[in-house]
Protein backbone atom coordinates (compact mmCIF):
# COMPACT_ATOMS: atom_id res chain seq x y z
CA UNK A 1 0.00 0.00 0.00
CA UNK A 2 1.30 3.43 -0.99
CA UNK A 3 0.74 5.16 2.36
CA UNK A 4 1.36 2.41 4.92
CA UNK A 5 2.77 3.89 8.11
CA UNK A 6 2.18 7.48 7.04
CA UNK A 7 -0.05 10.15 8.56
CA UNK A 8 -2.36 12.19 6.32
CA UNK A 9 -4.36 15.22 7.42
CA UNK A 10 -7.22 16.41 5.21
CA UNK A 11 -8.52 19.85 6.15
CA UNK A 12 -12.02 20.07 4.77
CA UNK A 13 -12.30 16.30 4.90
CA UNK A 14 -15.90 15.91 6.02
CA UNK A 15 -17.41 15.91 2.53
CA UNK A 16 -16.80 16.15 -1.21
CA UNK A 17 -13.28 16.05 -2.61
CA UNK A 18 -11.76 16.11 0.86
CA UNK A 19 -13.69 13.10 2.09
CA UNK A 20 -12.98 11.14 -1.10
CA UNK A 21 -9.27 11.91 -0.70
CA UNK A 22 -9.30 10.86 2.95
CA UNK A 23 -11.08 7.62 2.12
CA UNK A 24 -8.52 6.71 -0.54
CA UNK A 25 -5.64 7.55 1.80
CA UNK A 26 -7.16 5.23 4.40
CA UNK A 27 -7.49 2.46 1.80
CA UNK A 28 -3.80 2.94 0.98
CA UNK A 29 -2.84 2.25 4.59
CA UNK A 30 -2.46 5.76 6.02
CA UNK A 31 -3.38 6.98 9.46
CA UNK A 32 -5.94 9.62 8.48
CA UNK A 33 -7.12 12.72 10.31
CA UNK A 34 -10.02 14.66 8.83
CA UNK A 35 -10.65 18.18 10.08
CA UNK A 36 -13.62 20.46 9.52
CA UNK A 37 -15.60 23.13 11.32
CA UNK A 38 -18.85 21.13 11.08
CA UNK A 39 -18.85 18.56 13.87
CA UNK A 40 -22.24 17.24 12.72
CA UNK A 41 -20.79 16.22 9.34
CA UNK A 42 -17.31 15.43 10.61
CA UNK A 43 -18.16 12.71 13.12
CA UNK A 44 -20.20 10.42 10.81
CA UNK A 45 -17.70 10.95 7.99
CA UNK A 46 -14.81 9.88 10.22
CA UNK A 47 -16.72 6.84 11.46
CA UNK A 48 -17.56 5.84 7.89
CA UNK A 49 -13.94 5.68 6.72
CA UNK A 50 -12.21 4.87 10.02
CA UNK A 51 -10.44 8.21 10.41
CA UNK A 52 -9.80 10.48 13.38
CA UNK A 53 -12.07 13.54 13.50
CA UNK A 54 -10.88 16.95 14.69
CA UNK A 55 -12.84 20.18 14.61
CA UNK A 56 -11.03 23.17 13.10
CA UNK A 57 -11.99 26.63 11.91
CA UNK A 58 -9.60 27.66 9.14
CA UNK A 59 -10.52 31.33 9.64
CA UNK A 60 -8.95 31.22 13.12
CA UNK A 61 -5.18 31.34 13.66
CA UNK A 62 -5.52 29.71 17.07
CA UNK A 63 -7.81 26.92 15.85
CA UNK A 64 -5.48 25.90 13.01
CA UNK A 65 -2.41 26.09 15.27
CA UNK A 66 -4.16 23.92 17.86
CA UNK A 67 -5.03 21.30 15.24
CA UNK A 68 -1.44 20.80 14.13
CA UNK A 69 -0.09 20.94 17.65
CA UNK A 70 -2.44 18.06 18.45
CA UNK A 71 -1.62 15.91 15.40
CA UNK A 72 2.15 16.47 15.53
CA UNK A 73 4.46 15.75 12.63
CA UNK A 74 2.65 14.46 9.53
CA UNK A 75 3.55 13.11 6.11
CA UNK A 76 0.89 14.69 3.91
CA UNK A 77 -1.55 17.55 4.24
CA UNK A 78 -4.43 18.22 1.86
CA UNK A 79 -6.47 21.43 2.08
CA UNK A 80 -9.90 21.40 0.47
CA UNK A 81 -11.67 23.64 2.99
CA UNK A 82 -13.49 26.60 1.45
CA UNK A 83 -16.26 28.93 2.53
CA UNK A 84 -17.25 30.48 -0.78
CA UNK A 85 -19.56 33.48 -1.06
CA UNK A 86 -19.92 35.18 -4.40
CA UNK A 87 -22.22 37.33 -6.48
CA UNK A 88 -22.27 40.05 -9.14
CA UNK A 89 -19.14 42.18 -8.85
CA UNK A 90 -20.96 45.48 -8.37
CA UNK A 91 -23.31 44.22 -5.68
CA UNK A 92 -21.60 41.40 -3.78
CA UNK A 93 -21.01 42.54 -0.22
CA UNK A 94 -17.53 43.20 1.09
CA UNK A 95 -18.37 40.90 3.99
CA UNK A 96 -18.90 38.04 1.52
CA UNK A 97 -15.76 38.96 -0.44
CA UNK A 98 -13.62 39.00 2.70
CA UNK A 99 -15.27 35.80 3.93
CA UNK A 100 -14.32 33.97 0.75
CA UNK A 101 -10.68 35.04 1.01
CA UNK A 102 -10.60 34.15 4.71
CA UNK A 103 -12.01 30.68 4.18
CA UNK A 104 -10.20 29.76 0.96
CA UNK A 105 -6.90 31.64 0.71
CA UNK A 106 -6.05 32.63 4.27
CA UNK A 107 -7.26 29.26 5.49
CA UNK A 108 -4.73 27.52 3.23
CA UNK A 109 -2.06 30.00 4.34
CA UNK A 110 -2.72 29.22 8.01
CA UNK A 111 -2.58 25.48 7.41
CA UNK A 112 0.68 25.74 5.45
CA UNK A 113 2.27 27.79 8.25
CA UNK A 114 1.12 25.59 11.11
CA UNK A 115 1.62 22.11 9.64
CA UNK A 116 4.88 20.32 10.44
CA UNK A 117 5.44 18.06 7.44
CA UNK A 118 8.25 15.51 7.26
CA UNK A 119 10.94 15.90 4.60
CA UNK A 120 9.74 14.21 1.45
CA UNK A 121 6.11 14.72 2.43
CA UNK A 122 3.58 16.84 0.62
CA UNK A 123 1.19 19.76 0.89
CA UNK A 124 -1.68 19.83 -1.58
CA UNK A 125 -3.88 22.90 -2.01
CA UNK A 126 -7.06 23.04 -4.08
CA UNK A 127 -7.81 25.99 -6.34
CA UNK A 128 -10.34 25.75 -9.17
CA UNK A 129 -10.96 26.43 -12.84
CA UNK A 130 -12.34 29.94 -12.29
CA UNK A 131 -8.78 31.25 -11.97
CA UNK A 132 -8.28 30.73 -15.71
CA UNK A 133 -11.85 30.34 -17.03
CA UNK A 134 -13.79 33.16 -15.32
CA UNK A 135 -17.55 33.35 -15.25
CA UNK A 136 -19.90 36.21 -14.35
CA UNK A 137 -20.66 36.74 -10.66
CA UNK A 138 -17.59 34.71 -9.62
CA UNK A 139 -14.78 37.26 -9.58
CA UNK A 140 -13.85 36.75 -5.94
CA UNK A 141 -13.73 32.97 -6.27
CA UNK A 142 -11.51 33.23 -9.34
CA UNK A 143 -9.26 35.67 -7.51
CA UNK A 144 -9.01 33.37 -4.49
CA UNK A 145 -8.16 30.42 -6.75
CA UNK A 146 -5.46 32.42 -8.52
CA UNK A 147 -4.01 33.43 -5.17
CA UNK A 148 -3.91 29.78 -4.07
CA UNK A 149 -1.98 28.82 -7.22
CA UNK A 150 0.51 31.65 -6.72
CA UNK A 151 0.95 30.65 -3.07
CA UNK A 152 1.67 27.05 -4.08
CA UNK A 153 4.44 28.14 -6.44
CA UNK A 154 6.09 30.20 -3.71
CA UNK A 155 5.75 27.50 -1.07
CA UNK A 156 7.25 24.91 -3.41
CA UNK A 157 10.48 26.91 -3.10
CA UNK A 158 10.26 27.83 0.58
CA UNK A 159 9.13 24.49 1.98
CA UNK A 160 11.34 22.17 -0.10
CA UNK A 161 12.02 19.27 0.24
CA UNK A 162 8.30 19.10 1.10
CA UNK A 163 6.43 18.91 -2.20
CA UNK A 164 3.76 21.56 -2.71
CA UNK A 165 1.10 21.31 -5.40
CA UNK A 166 -2.13 23.08 -6.31
CA UNK A 167 -4.88 20.95 -7.83
CA UNK A 168 -7.41 22.77 -10.00
CA UNK A 169 -10.57 20.71 -10.52
CA UNK A 170 -13.26 21.59 -13.03
CA UNK A 171 -16.96 21.55 -12.20
CA UNK A 172 -17.57 18.72 -9.74
CA UNK A 173 -20.95 17.96 -8.22
CA UNK A 174 -20.14 17.92 -4.50
CA UNK A 175 -22.10 18.99 -1.39
CA UNK A 176 -20.63 22.50 -1.68
CA UNK A 177 -23.08 23.00 -4.57
CA UNK A 178 -26.05 22.27 -2.33
CA UNK A 179 -26.60 25.97 -1.60
CA UNK A 180 -27.33 26.60 -5.28
CA UNK A 181 -30.92 26.53 -6.57
CA UNK A 182 -31.52 23.00 -7.90
CA UNK A 183 -32.27 24.17 -11.44
CA UNK A 184 -29.05 26.19 -11.56
CA UNK A 185 -27.04 23.27 -10.17
CA UNK A 186 -28.42 20.89 -12.76
CA UNK A 187 -27.76 23.35 -15.58
CA UNK A 188 -24.19 23.88 -14.39
CA UNK A 189 -23.48 20.16 -14.16
CA UNK A 190 -24.98 19.33 -17.55
CA UNK A 191 -23.46 22.20 -19.50
CA UNK A 192 -20.86 20.88 -21.99
CA UNK A 193 -17.24 21.62 -21.15
CA UNK A 194 -15.10 22.46 -24.22
CA UNK A 195 -12.00 20.73 -22.84
CA UNK A 196 -13.66 17.89 -20.99
CA UNK A 197 -13.28 14.50 -22.74
CA UNK A 198 -16.81 13.56 -21.73
CA UNK A 199 -18.22 17.00 -22.43
CA UNK A 200 -19.77 17.18 -18.95
CA UNK A 201 -18.98 17.74 -15.32
CA UNK A 202 -17.87 15.06 -12.87
CA UNK A 203 -18.86 13.61 -9.55
CA UNK A 204 -16.22 12.88 -6.94
CA UNK A 205 -14.05 9.85 -7.52
CA UNK A 206 -10.42 10.03 -6.47
CA UNK A 207 -8.13 7.58 -8.25
CA UNK A 208 -4.90 6.19 -6.77
CA UNK A 209 -2.14 8.64 -7.66
CA UNK A 210 1.62 8.40 -7.74
CA UNK A 211 1.72 12.04 -6.64
CA UNK A 212 1.84 10.92 -3.01
CA UNK A 213 5.44 9.97 -3.76
CA UNK A 214 6.56 11.84 -6.88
Amino acid sequence: MLLAGQKVVVVGGSSGIGLATAELAKQEGAEVVIASRSKDRLTPAAEKIGATAMVVDVTSDDSVAALFKAVGVVDHVVVTAAQLRSGPFKTVSMEDVRGTMEGKFWGAWRVARSAEIRKGGSLTLVSGFLSIRPRPASAIVGAANGAIESLARSLALELAPVRVNAVSPGVIDTPIRAAMPEAARQEMCQRPRPRSPSGASASVRISPARSWRS
